[in-house]
């Protein structure tokens, strides 16, 4: 695991074929199809020279829950230890990977009108729903940053719909999978990854991101897909709000903050191990890191 842009597609398609296994994708925009330059999917030669799960299974019209996710990676994960393989999870979503290795708490179904007033609300009163989480649940609110604004929302939508604050309602969780899991998580320094994130968003620009893009303006989008960072730029651009250049460093913006978003994630997780990868760019030299590190386990 690690931040958006650091190193782990490649690393973890030479630790997969070190390991003679597969590689399920732990990444929530890469399961939809149609959306491959913006959620930087692996390219077709590298999809075919290790076996990858969890990659276009859905629509961009449907939502893609934590839940399905596990619903669909589980068996494929028991179905690679039984025939003694080491599956490789690889991606930037937290959440998926928590669920999979701790177990899922079944909250509520996204509420899209109740989550919309709340916005709402914070907008006319920046702060507003940071202090009401410490008023209603003091236990979520000290683990969540008064910026992290998704976290929050998701927090109070629990509240409101289950009448019991989400401290209380995680300690019912679904089962995670039976496996032992070595947890690696990559980081940079953050100067670094932000210049390799920015020469990303101009290589996907290069590659077709905003033609990418106007195709999918045109298809039945979900709220999740509707807001993906890259297209959801492209998209201001395709409606006049803002020009070409402007949507661009929109989107470099949204990924930084995205990334910060993601190391908050992931400090907050349990039995990490970390490698700092700072000014390290050469893929085996990372997978030599890594596999120092497993030996160790």
């Amino acid at each position: 695991m690690g931040p958006t842009c650091v190193g782990k597609t490649e690393s973890s398609l030479l630790l997969a074929g070190a390991l003679k296994s597969e590689i399920i994708s732990a990444d929530s925009m890469q399961v939809y199809k149609y959306m491959d330059i913006g959620t930087a999917k692996p390219s077709l030669d590298k999809l075919r020279a290790v076996p990858h799960h969890m990659i276009d299974v859905a629509l961009p019209s449907e939502e893609f829950s934590a839940g399905r996710f596990v619903s669909e990676a589980s068996p494929i994960v028991n179905t690679l230890c039984a025939r003694v393989k080491h599956p490789v999870i690889a991606g930037g979503t937290g959440l998926y990977i928590r669920a999979l290795s701790e177990g899922l708490f079944e909250g509520p179904a996204a509420d899209w009108k109740l989550r919309q007033q709340l916005e709402s609300d914070e907008v006319n009163c920046e702060g507003f729903l940071y202090n009401l989480l410490c008023q209603l649940d003091p236990v979520t609110a000290s683990k969540v940053t008064r910026g992290d604004t998704r976290r929050i929302i998701r927090a109070l939508e629990v509240i409101l719909k289950l009448g019991v604050p989400m401290s209380e309602a995680q300690k019912n969780t679904t089962p995670s999978v039976d496996c032992d899991f070595v947890k690696i998580c990559l980081t940079r320094e953050r100067t670094e990854l932000y210049r390799m994130i920015e020469d990303r968003v101009d290589v996907m620009v290069h590659d077709g991101l905003f033609e990418e893009a106007r195709e999918l303006f045109d298809m039945p989008l979900s709220k999740t897909t509707s807001r993906a960072i890259g297209y959801r730029e492209a998209f201001s651009h395709f409606r006049g709000e803002v020009t070409f250049d402007e949507a661009v460093l929109n989107i470099k913006q949204a990924t930084r903050r995205y990334a910060k978003r993601q190391m908050t994630w992931f400090r907050a997780e349990r039995d990490i191990n970390w490698i700092d990868i700072t000014g390290i760019f050469d893929p085996p030299k990372i997978y030599d890191k890594i596999i120092s590190l497993i030996g160790t386990n």
